[in-house]
């Protein structure tokens, strides 16, 4: 019979209003999903095929937690988003039926290095270090679809120590969270545990010790984190 050397947890969300949890499996992400986030970022607004990268499901950072100022980066940035749980697999999904296969919803922070990510995408090379280091995968509890429903539209936003940095709606995605689920589908099975953050819209900006970062999406409440350490490579 064989055995693990050292057994780890299994990466989890808490679900809002219930003492269970969402067990994580694997975490994507959508980038330049909106377009005026696409602008400030120097690429083409319009629509395209939408860009897929993915996190460690331990990089998980639950609300109220602090966010260490991650090594290697003088530029460590927020990003708020709606993230996605997916509740049932599918694969090759058709968009009219991407909703059946989800759980959930949650308010999340896609934490970037984006000094290492301009770095990396001038050289052609993946995001890997900018994206995907410990606590930068932020995210609230998950509100089930069977209660809040599907979201549409609805304000999407950020503060940074109450001076707020992004405000959009959810309805000006460029691609909606049935394109989005549908579009996956097709390069891997989506299984329950997975989670898919849609994109940030514009506004990003650099976060340093000691500030605060606060994301909300009405209907699904707010996330927030203290930035703490030190900027030291």
């Amino acid at each position: 019979m064989h055995s693990y050397v050292v057994p780890h947890a299994v990466p989890s969300v808490a679900v809002f209003g219930e003492d269970r949890r969402f067990p994580v499996r694997r975490i994507y992400c959508v980038g330049f999903n909106y377009a005026e986030h696409n602008r400030e970022m120097g690429r083409d607004p319009t629509a395209e095929p939408p860009i897929f990268f993915s996190k460690p499901a331990d990089a998980l950072l639950a609300d109220g937690a602090d966010l260490p100022y991650p090594p290697r980066t003088k530029n460590l940035h927020y990003e708020a988003e709606l993230v996605v749980a997916i509740g049932k697999a599918g694969s090759r999904l058709a968009v009219a039926d991407a909703l059946g296969h989800v759980y959930g919803y949650a308010v999340g922070n896609d934490y970037t290095r984006r000094d290492l990510q301009v770095a990396a995408k001038d050289k052609g090379r993946p995001w890997d270090t900018a994206k995907g280091f410990d606590g930068s995968a932020g995210i609230a509890p998950i509100h089930p679809a069977a209660h809040v429903g599907h979201l549409r539209s609805g304000r999407l936003w950020l503060t940074v120590n109450g001076a707020e940095r992004q405000s959009a709606d959810l309805a000006h995605m460029i691609w909606d969270v049935p394109a989005i689920i549908a579009e996956l589908s097709t390069y891997i099975e989506l299984r329950p545990g997975d989670l898919i953050y849609t994109g940030t819209p514009a506004g990003v900006g650099p976060l340093r010790p000691g500030d605060v970062v606060v994301a909300g999406i009405d209907g699904l409440g707010t996330l927030s984190h203290r930035i703490v350490g030190d900027q030291t490579l």
